[in-house]
C-alpha cells in the first residue's frame, strides 16, 4: 500500500508539472530523493517517463475533436486544417525523435544530475524573465495555431531540442521558443501541448521497451503502481491544462521564471549541505 501511496504522489507530481513550463523531469528528479519508490532502479527510472502517457492522455481527451480528422461535425476545409496541424506536429517532433534515439542512453547516464537540474531551472527561469518583458512590447505574429507555417513550427520543434537537458522543461522550452519567434502566448501553448503528444509517446515507448528487451518483466505490485501513477497523473494533468489555459489568458509566464530560480536555488542548497 505504501508503495501505491508513492505512485499517487508521483503522478499528481507528473500531472502537475508536465504542461506547466518549470519540468517535470526535474520535479520527480527531486521527488524521488523524498518519495523513493521500494523498487528496483531500473523500473524507477522506466516509472518516471511511462506515467507522463497519463497527462498526454489529458491532451488527447481535452482537444479530441479538434486533433481528430475524421469527424463528421467537421467540413472538408476543417478536416484540412487538422491534416496540415498534424503535418506541422509531425515536423516538429523529428529533430528531438533523432537527437533523442541517438542520445537518450548518454543523457540518462550523464545528465540526470542535480547540479544540471537546478542550473537549467535557474537559466530557464531568468530567460522567462527577460523573454515575458521584452515581449511585452511586440505584437504576436502568430495568432492563429491554424496559420502557423510549417517552417514555424519545425523552428518550435528545434527548441524542444534544448528539453533534453533535464530540468529544462519540454513545455518551457517550446512556449519560450514560440513566443521569442513571433507567436502569441496561447498559440505557443496549444502548439507545445500538441507536440507533446508525439514526443511523449514515443519517449514513452522507447524507454518501456529498453526496460522489456532488458529483461525485466513486471510483478502484480509494479503494474498496479505503474496504472495507477499514470492514471493519477492523467487526472491532474486534465485539470493542470485548463487552468494553465485560463491563466495565459490574463498573465504571463514571470511567475514560473521567478518559481524556477527559487526552486533551483533550494535544489543548490538541499543537496550541498545535506
Amino acid at each position: 500500500m505504501l508503495n501505491i501511496l508513492k505512485a499517487v504522489i508521483l503522478g499528481i507530481i507528473e500531472g502537475v508539472t508536465e504542461f506547466l513550463p518549470i519540468s517535470s523531469t526535474g520535479h520527480l528528479y527531486l521527488a524521488n530523493e523524498f518519495v523513493k519508490l521500494d523498487e528496483s532502479p531500473a523500473f524507477i527510472t522506466m516509472f518516471m517517463v511511462v506515467i507522463q502517457l497519463g497527462a498526454i492522455l489529458a491532451v488527447v481527451v481535452l482537444y479530441f475533436h479538434r486533433l481528430n480528422p475524421f469527424s463528421p461535425k467537421k467540413t472538408h476545409a476543417e478536416k484540412s486544417d487538422t491534416w496540415r496541424l498534424w503535418f506541422k506536429v509531425i515536423l516538429a517532433v523529428i529533430p528531438s525523435m533523432i537527437v533523442g534515439l541517438l542520445l537518450n542512453d548518454w543523457m540518462d547516464a550523464h545528465l540526470n544530475t542535480w547540479p544540471v537540474i537546478s542550473a537549467t531551472l535557474i537559466i530557464y527561469g531568468v530567460l522567462f524573465i527577460v523573454v515575458e518583458r521584452w515581449n511585452a512590447h511586440r505584437t504576436p505574429r502568430e495568432t492563429d495555431l491554424n496559420a502557423v507555417s510549417p517552417a514555424t513550427g519545425f523552428k518550435i520543434g528545434l527548441f524542444q531540442l534544448l528539453s533534453l537537458v533535464p530540468g529544462t522543461s519540454r513545455s518551457g522550452a517550446t512556449i519560450l521558443g514560440g513566443i521569442t519567434i513571433g507567436a502569441s502566448r496561447f498559440v505557443a501553448t496549444e502548439f507545445s501541448f500538441f507536440l507533446a503528444i508525439p514526443t511523449m509517446v514515443g519517449a514513452s515507448g522507447l524507454k518501456l521497451a529498453k526496460y522489456l528487451l532488458k529483461g525485466n518483466t513486471f510483478t502484480g505490485d509494479e503494474l498496479m503502481v505503474l496504472l495507477v501513477g499514470t492514471f493519477v497523473s492523467f487526472i491532474v494533468a486534465y485539470i493542470s491544462i485548463r487552468f494553465l489555459l485560463n491563466f495565459i489568458k490574463r498573465n504571463d509566464f514571470q511567475g514560473f521564471g521567478w518559481y524556477r530560480i527559487i526552486l533551483g536555488i533550494l535544489v543548490i542548497a538541499w543537496f550541498s549541505f545535506h
